[in-house]
């Protein structure tokens, strides 16, 4: 019992550093692809859009090129917008916390499950412990915890080790394929999922068959090989399933500047990318959000050699610790660790490398370092009979390390606390990173530094000649300076880049509307509204260009419509009250007509129809009546006083105005509706 208290004291005293090395994240910023995917993605923030996450691809980015189907990812963040009551960054970043804390349960679980037959039951406890701490306060990790979108990767990461978890724990229930259903529910966050079935595939090898990686290639075991792939089969088909189907969904996407090409060389720069990964784990003290490594292109580039010598290293280590029982668990790590980066080391991304990627791979990799730290104690000291002073020694070591890496964290999350402090670090450690230039110039104009911002857009569009938003900005800041001519060229450069972007089209409707080309405004901001129809830079380009047109009945409609994606706007309620303003003048115009002019029975019925978009019900009662004096069998008329003592609810009056309209014209479709609305008896 005592024992089981110490344990318990440790345990809590982890916990507590995990909490404070958080502490200063919750009211960290949104970054990076967090616009698209949540400031800006109106569909996350309605509860009642959680069923079209699960087919409609564009309810997960405002961005074309990055939509996709990703459902838990979106539920998660949709939860989090009405906890919030808006985008309040507490909230996703505890959201995020919270699952990263139950990732760290289950690594416990599951490392004491997978070392409990190699070492002294009470050490394996300590063990697990350790080693997932070590990856739950690793100073990498707050990459990811600290990028709300990067929850992704603890959401896939979290239900692959739950399925595996499930797998090794309870083998007798596996014929329920219970353990089936985290692996689909993850497939469901991101796309990586399909590296459990590799996870899966090298435990029944290493530890229920028993074989290391030499046996795989021995003809006697080419039976036992196949029985573990047949045992496999229902998680690969299930998974293959859910993934085909969430593929599917996903129109043909790229991005705007690039993939890296030639393959070869992607490839063999991803051998060097894996070494920084395992050095980072060790010495994580060069970190960015956004890196400046790009593809090598040279064979006889020195880290070309330093990749490729570090993985066969990998492939010997794995060879050797297979063999024997003891050391499977690092042969087992490192093959997670390898077998969690094959997704993006062998598709070409246009990032050969992002710090979250590590994510995955270290929860393998802290298996690995762990199951190591023990088996050298054991081989030096007698653990069991481990004195005292050594037992001290041993937990100042651990304590150590886990206190640099919490130190490690609390500073990584001030680099993150907003978008020009993490940018301005992006740009000292990867001073070739010109989405990094370009988005530290982005923090500068709020400062009154518009020259400042043009400096470091114009460094990035060096580094990236081809990405549009580069020329977007450029664009923006040109306009700020009153350098209108340069401004029109880099947007109009930014649309031929990235013809099917709504941010190539939108700011560019925001820039003419601000000069006073209405008519161009708005065609630009239509074209912007086709790629998204929730785009906020293009709705208000198209209110200011309605407005100069005084398209009045259209700039209400385009009010209302931004008022019920963006709740509160304050752009959206002022030109709400100047197109209202004006509709009232119009109805002043109208009454003076009807005035001075014959009064025909369609002038009455077109004044009524004023009133009613004015929303004066009893004058448009008044007009419609007129046009009947003058026209006895105006269906449309006492279809629009039926409409108009709807909206006072005089229900009776209503139903009775509906049926007249109806004697007249019985397939009058609104009168129809209008006398079921009356009949109903409430108001839409």
């Amino acid at each position: 019992m005592v024992k089981d208290k110490k344990f318990l004291s440790v345990a809590l005293s982890l916990f507590l550093i995990l909490v404070i090395a958080y502490s200063n994240h919750f009211e960290n910023s949104f970054h990076f692809d967090d616009f698209h995917t949540i400031v800006n993605n109106v569909a996350i923030k309605k509860l009642s859009n959680i069923p079209s996450f699960f087919y409609d691809p564009g309810t997960f980015s405002a961005s074309v090129n990055h939509r996709g189907i990703r459902p838990v990812v979106s539920t998660t963040l949709a939860i989090d917008y009405a906890m919030g009551n808006g985008l309040i960054p507490f909230w996703f970043h505890l959201s995020t916390f919270l699952w990263h804390i139950g990732l760290c349960i289950i690594l416990f679980l599951l490392f004491r499950k997978l070392l409990s037959n190699l070492f002294e039951p009470n050490l394996v406890k300590y063990i697990a412990l350790f080693g997932a701490a070590w990856f739950g306060i690793h100073t990498a990790v707050a990459e990811t915890i600290n990028y709300v979108i990067s929850r992704s990767d603890v959401l896939s990461t979290f239900f692959i080790l739950l399925s595996l978890y499930l797998y090794v724990a309870y083998p007798a229930k596996r014929k329920s394929y219970l353990y089936i259903i985290p692996a689909v529910i993850g497939v469901l966050a991101k796309e990586t999922v399909f590296v459990l079935v590799i996870l899966l595939f090298f435990y029944e090898v290493l530890f229920e068959e028993e074989m290391s990686l030499k046996d795989l290639f021995r003809k006697t075991n080419f039976k036992g090989v196949l029985r573990v792939i047949g045992r496999l089969l229902p998680v690969f088909i299930a998974i293959l399933i859910v993934q085909v189907y969430t593929l599917s969904r996903i129109a043909g996407q790229s991005a705007s500047y690039g993939m890296p090409n030639p393959i070869g060389y992607y490839w063999l720069t991803q051998s060097y990318v894996w070494f920084l990964y395992f050095k980072s784990f060790f010495l994580p003290i060069h970190l960015s959000a956004d890196t400046d490594l790009h593809v090598i292109t040279t064979i006889w580039d020195t880290r070309i050699f330093t990749g490729v010598v570090f993985v066969i290293l990998l492939l010997i280590i794995v060879f050797k610790t297979s063999v024997h029982k003891k050391t499977r668990p690092i042969a087992f790590g490192i093959l997670w660790f390898a077998g969690s980066l094959l997704p993006t080391s062998l598709a070409p991304f246009a990032e050969v490398m992002n710090d979250h990627r590590m994510y995955f791979a270290f929860t393998g990799l802290s298996l690995s370092v762990v199951t190591t730290c023990a088996l050298i104690l054991e081989r030096r000291w007698a653990v069991p009979n481990i004195t005292k002073a050594r037992k001290r020694l041993l937990f100042a070591f651990a304590f150590l390390v886990i206190g640099a890496n919490a130190y490690g964290v609390f500073q990584r999350n001030k680099v993150w606390r907003t978008e020009e402090t993490l940018w301005y670090d992006v740009t000292q450690k990867s001073p070739g990173n010109g989405r990094g230039l370009m988005n530290y110039g982005l923090t500068q104009p709020s400062k009154g530094n518009p020259i400042v911002a043009l400096y470091y857009f114009q460094r990035a569009q060096q580094l990236l000649p081809t990405y549009n938003l580069i020329y977007v900005n450029l664009g923006i800041a040109s306009s700020a300076l009153v350098k209108n001519i340069e401004a029109e060229q880099y947007f109009k450069i930014a649309i031929q880049l990235a013809p099917n972007e709504a941010a190539s089209y939108s700011y560019y409707a925001q820039f003419l509307a601000n000069l006073g080309k209405a008519e161009e405004a708005n065609t630009m901001a239509d074209k912007a509204l086709g790629f998204y129809p929730f785009d906020d830079v293009a709705l208000d380009a198209k209110m200011r260009a309605l407005q100069s047109l005084q398209r009045w009945d259209e700039l209400n409609a385009v009010a209302n419509k931004k008022l019920n994606s963006y709740p509160g706007d304050p752009t959206a309620i002022e030109f709400l009250a100047k197109a209202k303003i004006k509709e009232l003048a119009v109805i002043d115009t109208s009454r003076l007509k009807v005035t001075n002019t014959p009064k025909t029975a369609d002038e009455y019925l077109n004044l009524s129809l004023v009133f009613y978009n004015a929303g004066e019900f009893s004058e448009c009662i008044d007009a419609a009546e007129n046009a009947i004096r003058l026209n006895p069998n105006s269906a449309d008329a006492y279809s629009n006083i039926c409409a108009a003592y709807n909206n006072l609810q005089q229900w009776n009056k209503a139903k009775i105005a509906c049926a007249k309209a109806l004697a007249i014209d019985p397939n009058h479709r609104l009168a129809k509706g209008n006398m079921q609305w009356a009949l109903t008896g409430k108001m839409p």
